[in-house]
């Protein structure tokens, strides 16, 4: 999984999942949010269109992200939301830790 930010959008891109997510997706996700807080920015747009697979442990880390950045006073969407990734989020009956998405 990567990270890259183009000014208040977030690109996600590759497996949102245990095997997915490694030391260098997480410290990319910390320095995006010190660059959204040096920013001033109070909304940002996170794009999942280029996430291929997502499991339980990756919306778990997703979903504390958004939620550093809204202790931050940033407030996150999650915005193109392939079929695919509605489907595990509702299947996993997480659908209301992120609800802009679904």
């Amino acid at each position: 999984m990567t990270i890259c930010m183009n000014g208040r959008v977030v690109h996600i891109k590759g497996d949102l999942t245990l095997s997915g997510v490694t030391c260098g997706s997480i410290d990319s996700m910390a320095k995006s949010l010190q660059q959204i807080e040096y920013s001033g920015e109070k909304n940002i747009r996170i794009d999942c269109i280029s996430i291929r697979a997502a499991d339980i442990s990756g919306l778990q880390l997703l979903y504390v992200w958004m939620q550093c950045a809204r202790f931050s006073g940033v407030e996150s969407e999650l915005v193109n939301l392939p079929v695919n990734l509605q489907r595990t989020i509702k299947n996993m009956d997480v659908g209301h830790c992120f609800p802009s998405g679904i």
